[in-house]
């Protein structure tokens, strides 16, 4: 099996990491490519995959393709390898807010692919194997990882197609796995899974800073402030997901009657804080609905 990837930035490296570290395949059997050389270099030598300079030549030898590259870069790549796609390659997005559907638009009437790249393309589908002929052929995946996944703890929503087999679903979940958690979910909720997963890591740092410069004002040392309110948060979150308690209930608990806790609450009661998240993950939905 030869897994490729379109696009090697940050999100990439980090799938990439997590297949090696969970010795999914070894390296020598991950291919990619990125419009930037500098990009293409640095995959190489930092994680020993095998990088090409035409995206066409990744998508001829992948059986499972990654689109790993910026939504407004999405049609472009689509229109350029739609030609070399094999039948039975599994497709899988982590591109921001582009449906299935837009994929396989884009994807689709694949033999009707012209020029320079549609004819290179076609070559190099012959070669390994019959390529697609429109969107009801198409095995697609889409998914909504997160930043966390550079450092092994992601959280991966993932939705899909039709044409994906169980089998097939199994062995992306597995790769997905590697660097972190994933989850089968509705297509419907992709967009809450990208505004809850996908964009609150933002709100997190910056939840993280406020307490960060409480504690300044307190005395503290920057860098020794960010540890610990860094620290509290990990903590936090494991006691979530590894409790199986509210949230509600773990805050009660650390509540004590008339005591010091309880005043901070108050306090983020009375400045809105429940509420100015939850607008925030409303905003993050109202915005992706425009792109």
């Amino acid at each position: 099996m030869k897994i490729g990837f379109i696009g090697l930035g940050n999100m990439a490296k980090a799938i990439i990491g997590g297949i090696l570290k969970e010795k999914i395949i070894p390296a020598k059997d991950i291919i990619g490519s990125d419009k930037s050389a500098d990009m293409c270099k640095k995959a190489a030598k930092d994680l020993g995959i095998t990088v090409y300079d035409s995206n066409v030549k990744v998508v001829s030898e992948a059986d499972i393709l990654f689109f790993a590259v910026k939504p407004q870069f999405l049609p472009e790549v689509m229109n350029e390898i739609k030609g070399s796609i094999k039948k039975s390659t599994v497709i899988v997005s982590i591109v921001a807010g582009k449906n299935i559907a837009f994929i396989e638009n884009g994807l689709s009437n694949a033999e009707k692919a012209t020029g320079a790249a549609g004819k290179t393309a076609g070559k190099a589908a012959g070669k390994t194997g019959e390529k697609t002929s429109g969107s009801d052929k198409l095995k697609i995946v889409r998914t909504m990882p997160n930043t966390p996944a550079l450092v092994g703890e992601g959280c991966t929503g993932v939705c899909p197609n039709g044409n994906v087999t169980k089998a097939e679903l199994d062995k992306v979940l597995k790769i997905l796995s590697s660097f972190g958690k994933a989850h089968v979910v509705p297509e419907r909720l992709m967009d809450v899974v990208g505004a809850v997963s996908g964009s609150s890591p933002a709100f997190v740092f910056m939840f993280i800073e406020a307490l960060a410069d409480g504690a300044v004002a307190g005395g503290m040392p920057r860098q020794q402030a960010y540890e610990f309110a860094a620290q509290a948060v990990l903590g936090s979150a494991k006691l979530v997901l590894e409790s199986g308690k509210h949230p509600g209930e773990l805050k009660d608990m650390v509540c004590s009657p008339a005591g010091t806790t309880i005043e901070g609450v108050r306090t983020l009661e009375e400045c809105g804080m429940r509420a100015a998240l939850m607008d925030a993950v409303q905003a993050v939905l109202e915005r992706t609905k425009e792109l």
